[in-house]
């Protein structure tokens, strides 16, 4: 049993920084799966991937005002993702243009300009901590504001569930009974705005949006009900963020990208073996897609 203990435990019990990670990659998994299974069921899957680097222009200009301001840059990212929301949501209304196009075209915009942003005042290595982030290096009022954006989203999902669950499945009906869609959509993008924000400063820009999606695609494979896809992707996301830390502690791999490739072994796994139309159950029991 020492052995185990070695293996699973020693590392977090004897470092702080592994720890302070653990910890930061817990609270990221309690708002990112619930997120991400509605993304998923939204077929938003690309769009949280693009808002992910539509962030970083606010990222970028509050490290070009006050340099590593947590406040500073979390505030920023935040209302440049609200702005690209925003923006793509009235070009899609007052073009032909849609939601989807609209958002790749400014995603792409604001990750130019962000790195931009960066590269005018930091070097190589700052364009790197921005997207990349570093777990390792979570502190404590960095582990406050991803506990923070977690208890945030937990709150606002229960009040939003009943609609963004209907808007999923018959968006049609919900605008018929004026159960507010457009008011809960826009609400939704906030949220998926505010973890990756959220996320930034461990996984950076372009790593959070990995803990987002992969765990809540996986979960499709072993669960039916929507509130079971988001405990099974909540559950994916913590087991993730930990087997991804001990990676990287016993190969001195990056910490960030360990975490994700482990999501996406995961996600390979769940593909095969998921009892839900994975490829071994329809292949051998029968199970046809739904």
């Amino acid at each position: 049993m020492i052995w185990l203990w070695n293996i699973f435990c020693a590392p977090f019990a004897e470092f702080m920084f592994m720890r302070h990670a653990l910890a930061a990659v817990f609270a990221l998994a309690l708002g990112c799966g619930p997120v991400g299974t509605f993304l998923v069921l939204r077929r938003m899957s690309l769009m949280g991937d693009a808002l992910s680097h539509a962030v970083l222009p606010g990222v970028a200009a509050g490290f070009l005002l006050y340099g590593f301001s947590l406040s500073a840059m979390t505030f920023g990212g935040f209302l440049a993702g609200l702005g690209v929301v925003a923006a793509s949501g009235l070009v899609s209304r007052l073009t032909p243009l849609k939601e989807d196009a609209s958002m790749a075209a400014l995603y792409l915009i604001s990750l130019a300009l962000g790195v931009l942003l960066v590269s005018l005042r930091g070097n190589s290595m700052d364009l790197m901590h921005v997207l990349f982030g570093s777990i390792l290096a979570v502190d404590a009022p960095s582990l406050l504001l991803v506990a923070g954006v977690s208890t945030l989203t937990l709150l606002a999902l229960a009040v939003l569930y009943r609609p963004l669950v209907v808007e999923c499945f018959d968006s049609g009906f919900l605008r018929a009974v004026g159960g507010g869609g457009s008011l809960a959509h826009m609400l939704f993008m906030a949220l998926v705005a505010l973890n990756l924000v959220g996320g930034f400063r461990a996984l950076g820009t372009l790593m959070a949006v990995g803990l987002l999606i992969l765990p809540a695609t996986a979960a499709r494979f072993w669960a039916a009900q929507v509130w079971s896809q988001a405990l099974t992707a909540t559950g994916i996301a913590l087991l993730s963020g930990y087997f991804g830390l001990l990676a990287s502690y016993y190969w001195n791999l990056p910490s960030g990208p360990a975490i994700v490739l482990t999501a996406g072994c995961c996600h390979i796994i769940s593909l095969v073996f998921g009892p839900r139309q994975g490829i071994a159950a329809q292949r051998f029991l029968g199970k046809k897609p739904a």
